[in-house]
């Protein structure tokens, strides 16, 4: 087994239940996949549970947390014990090779970006967030201290866009009002999700906030739930059909 920590998340403590709550969303799925372009043999790094993983085509992993290799479904395609960083193949060994909402977790993301982009012949594929649009979530307000730490986490989208290819297409993703992927902006329109901690255990991002800031903004969202004052700001959003918030795509051409 590897180190129990290979990046700035401890996903071997606290990894349970990300494939229940962090599953594939079939529309961000498509635009994942359209990226791959006509890719046989994919490698999804930092790959988790297999989220993104296309069924179509040999694709390999990598995953360095034990806990996470163990979620992935039967059928599933092979993981590898191995990190961004330092990936065990040959220059132009795939097709392709993708990662999805994994590189701000990363060591080194600029080492593992610039691996992703050694070891692929064609498209490097980077599902990812922009730091600087974190506070279009309305979340910001009751959790300063998330998009603080939040921030700090993601490379800058011109960075990983630099790292992936000589010509890089940055696309803002849009995220339907039903988005089956937990993450925190899935649930723009759904605000009861976050008073469930099996939610927020499911988005690395309270990892980086004390039990008190949690505590404070879960209940003063609780207040203003119960008494109409979230409904009144931003009750819109409950027939918003999709949301453009920090989720992008990026495709890296070599």
């Amino acid at each position: 087994m590897t180190q129990t920590v290979a990046g700035d998340f401890d996903y071997d403590t606290h990894g349970q239940g990300y494939a229940r709550r962090r599953r594939p969303d079939p529309r961000i799925a498509a635009l994942i996949h359209t990226a791959l372009g006509d890719a046989r043999t994919v490698l999804n790094v930092g790959a988790g549970a297999g989220s993104y993983e296309p069924g179509d085509r040999y694709v390999l992993a990598v995953e360095p947390s034990a806990a996470m290799r163990a979620q992935r479904p039967p059928g599933a395609a092979p993981a590898l014990d191995a990190t961004a960083e330092r990936l065990p193949f040959d220059d132009d060994a795939f097709d392709a090779v993708m990662a999805t909402v994994t590189v701000h977790q990363w060591r080194d993301a600029v080492s593992g970006l610039a691996e992703m982009r050694r070891v692929a012949r064609g498209p490097v594929v980077v599902l990812t967030f922009d730091g600087d649009e974190l506070e279009r979530l309305w979340l910001a307000a009751y959790v300063p201290e998330l998009v603080a730490a939040e921030r700090l986490r993601y490379p800058a989208i011109s960075s990983v866009a630099a790292a992936i290819g000589r010509t890089t297409e940055v696309i803002e993703v849009p995220i339907p009002i039903d988005c089956v992927d937990g993450f925190t902006e899935a649930y723009y329109a759904r605000p009861d999700a976050f008073l469930d901690p099996r939610v927020r255990a499911a988005q690395s991002a309270w990892g980086f906030v004390t039990p008190e800031a949690t505590h404070r903004a879960v209940e003063k969202l609780r207040a203003d739930l119960a008494s109409g004052a979230w409904e009144h700001t931003y009750g819109h959003l409950r027939a918003q059909p999709q949301f453009l918030g920090s989720l992008r795509l990026l495709v890296g051409h070599p």
